[in-house]
C-alpha cells in the first residue's frame, strides 16, 4: 500500500534528490549518513532512519534485510522499478560481500514451481542466494 507523504522538509527534499542519483545502486543509512556529511550537510542518523523507513512505505524505496549480521540496505525504485523487471531477486558474495540484482526468467519459474507444486511462495525482497561473484572466483584462481 502506498502512503501520501504527510511532509515535505528540506532534508526529505534533499535525500530524495540523492535517491534519484542511485537508481539500482543499493546502500545503508550509514551510507546516506557518510554522504551528507561529506558535502558539509550533515543529517542526524535518526532523521536519515526514520525518513528511509517513511519512503519505504510508500514504496519509494525497497528495503532489504540481507542476513542478522549485515545492516539493513536500500534501493531507490520509485521511477525506475529495477529497469521495469517487477520482480528482483539477489545473490551475495560470500567473499567480498557484493550484493547482485538477479533479473532471471529462471528464478522465477522455479518461484511458480514452488508455489504450484508445494504451495509455497517466494519473496523476491527477502530471497538471497549466497556464493562466489565471479571477481572472487577469479582471485580464487589466481591464488
Amino acid at each position: 500500500m502506498t502512503m501520501k507523504p504527510k511532509y515535505k522538509t528540506k532534508q526529505r527534499e534533499e535525500l530524495l534528490t540523492y535517491f534519484k542519483t542511485l537508481p539500482g545502486v543499493h546502500f545503508t543509512a550509514a551510507d546516506v549518513c557518510d554522504y551528507f556529511r561529506q558535502q558539509g550537510k550533515p543529517i542526524g542518523q535518526a532523521t536519515v532512519y526514520r525518513q528511509l523507513e517513511s519512503l519505504v512505505d510508500e514504496g519509494i524505496l525497497n528495503k532489504y534485510i540481507i542476513d542478522p549480521n549485515s545492516p539493513a540496505c536500500f534501493e531507490y525504485v520509485e521511477e525506475h522499478e529495477h529497469g521495469g523487471a517487477t520482480v528482483c531477486f539477489h545473490a551475495k558474495c560470500a567473499g567480498c560481500g557484493k550484493l547482485i540484482h538477479l533479473h532471471c526468467d529462471e528464478i522465477i519459474k522455479i518461484g511458480e514451481h514452488l508455489k504450484e507444486e508445494h504451495g509455497f511462495v517466494l519473496d523476491p525482497k527477502r530471497t538471497v542466494f549466497y556464493g562466489t561473484c565471479a571477481e572472487c572466483a577469479t582471485a580464487e584462481l589466481e591464488k
